[in-house]
């Protein structure tokens, strides 16, 4: 079989992108998989490499995905030249790195909307540093859903066998509460479904409820009742496995058993802490993370594009001693998607 070509974005050049992205590509196991390419910046992977004492000889710039040799013990880069020497810090936020991380993206949705490569993996970009840039997104999925002109999306994260959707993300508890609605979990539960395919996995869909015990039939709320309740049933009347609602405080523990493939998680933080304590340690006195499993990826879009499940991590940024596990797993992922992705 033939090994996709992924373009590999190095992230926010003041954090520890640029060292799990290296990190990852000096496995030898990545290339029996794909063929890897990074989009970033020479002076940043040079120093990286320098710090890691690996070969700064092992990078090497093309100008085109074409030339990737996809061979261990070479790193194709794409180098944007973005950064002057003393142009940015590690660890700090600032407007240039934030601009060059966002110019990383960009250009990768560019090489997979023309079909130069067959997926998109990104390491963690700060949202500060893309503000100040003057590039209004909260995050790589908007950007995404953006550029891709794709109105119909959501963000998945995935730990071993947890895997949860989101109704909604990137906007306030209050706002998130507003949002839910029978059309919007509807829709989720559908991107639900299609998230499944695109990785070849099959299973029942659960739904969770948004209000505590999923409102103990309307004591606490109504949005079960007039939202998501219906939802579900629309769902099951459409053929897809879907339950629920089923209470926010036990449906990550039943996924996580296998009794469901994907959970459907109403707001950002309800989804999120269970990945994250199923992919995440933090070292006890630190508290610093000391593994960081997990996948994020995003369904709806025209292209594939999976991602690390982890931030920019200032706070360690100059001591490269960042855990590439979840750089790994989105690469290995992205490989996986390809794959399975239905010919047009």
């Amino acid at each position: 079989m033939t090994r996709p070509t992924l373009a590999v974005t190095m992230g926010d050049p003041a954090g520890i992108g640029p060292e799990i992205t290296l990190k990852t590509l000096l496995n030898e196991e990545i290339y029996d998989i794909c063929v890897p390419l990074v989009i970033g910046d020479m002076e940043s992977l040079r120093k990286t490499a320098s710090m890691l004492r690996a070969d700064p000889g092992v990078l090497r710039v093309i100008e085109d995905p074409s030339q990737a040799k996809g061979a261990f013990g070479v790193v194709d880069v794409i180098d944007l030249k973005l950064l002057n020497k003393d142009g940015w810090k590690i660890g700090e936020v600032s407007k240039v790195s934030g601009n060059a991380a966002f110019r990383y993206v960009k250009t990768a949705i560019d090489l997979a909307l023309s079909g130069k490569v067959d997926a998109v993996v990104t390491a963690p970009i700060n949202k500060e540093a893309l503000s100040l840039a003057g590039h209004p997104f909260p995050g790589h999925t908007e950007i995404f859903a953006h550029y891709c002109g794709t109105e119909d999306y959501a963000m998945v994260l995935a730990a071993g066998n947890l895997r949860v959707i989101h109704v909604t993300t990137h906007v306030s508890l209050r706002d998130a509460c507003e949002s839910i609605s029978e059309d919007s979990v509807l829709r989720t539960i559908k991107l639900a479904k299609e998230a499944l395919e695109s990785i070849g996995v099959t299973g029942r869909i659960a739904v969770a409820g948004l209000n505590p015990h999923s409102s103990e039939h309307g004591i606490f709320g109504d949005e079960e009742e007039h939202s998501i309740i219906p939802a579900i049933k629309t769902a099951v009347s459409q053929g897809i496995d879907a339950e629920g609602p089923v209470p926010a405080d036990t449906v990550f523990v039943k996924a996580l058993a296998g009794n469901y493939a994907m959970v459907v998680a109403m707001y950002h933080d309800q989804g999120h802490i269970p990945v994250k304590i199923a992919g995440f340690k933090a070292d006890k006195k630190t508290g610093v993370m000391t593994q960081t499993g997990g996948v994020n990826f995003t369904v709806g879009l025209p292209v594939i594009r999976t991602s690390v499940d982890h931030g920019t991590a200032f706070e360690i940024a100059d001591k490269y001693v960042a855990d590439a596990s979840s750089m790994i797993e989105a690469i290995t992922m992205a490989s996986e998607m390809v794959s399975n992705r239905k010919p047009s």
